[in-house]
């Protein structure tokens, strides 16, 4: 379980050293975000995988963006699913839930952004200067695969089967 701690001199709460700006929350648990429509009262937390989530109103359950309008009731009362929240997705959903790809017309769901996987489909949400190099259990190489941009999971290494274009996951990665 994740705890956030808002600091006064750094005004923003704290969570396995990620920072969180200070929103309309009450600050007990998570950050609070004033929402677009429909999600007026929302709030961000940070989920057990380090992503960011969607505070349910139990104030203790994280549930990841993903999981927000995806058709099934995670928080207990249901305001995953709300009507106004899910009404014209994206649009109705708070900032904090949504990332833009590289083709405005796109969009993905926050915790979806650095994640290793091509969500975009034009590695936009991979290849952002925010997104941290390739971490452990990935190789960096020019990747073949449409599912990934950049990095394979070390775990196609040395499995006889080209991944990247360079076939560095073969030769030289070091495998899982």
């Amino acid at each position: 379980m994740n705890v956030c701690k808002w600091t006064v001199e750094e005004n923003a709460f704290r969570a396995e050293g990620t920072m969180w700006p200070k929103g309309e929350g009450n600050g007990n648990s998570a950050a609070g975000t004033k929402a677009r429509p429909g999600g007026e009262g929302a709030q961000a937390c940070v989920t057990p995988k380090n992503r960011t989530g969607f505070l349910c109103h139990d104030r203790r359950s994280c549930i990841p963006a993903h999981g927000v309008c995806d058709g099934i009731r995670t928080c207990a009362h249901g305001e995953d699913e709300d009507e106004a929240l899910c009404r014209d997705v994206p649009q109705s959903l708070p900032r904090f839930l949504v990332a833009h790809c590289g083709n405005p017309a796109s969009w993905i769901y926050s915790d979806q952004k650095c994640d290793g996987t091509n969500n975009c489909g034009d590695c936009s949400d991979e290849l952002s200067p925010v997104c941290p190099p390739c971490g452990p259990g990935w190789w960096r190489c020019p990747s073949t695969v449409f599912r990934f941009c950049g990095c394979i999971p070390r775990s196609l290494c040395r499995d006889h089967v080209q991944h990247c274009s360079d076939w560095s996951d073969e030769y030289s990665c070091p495998g899982p």
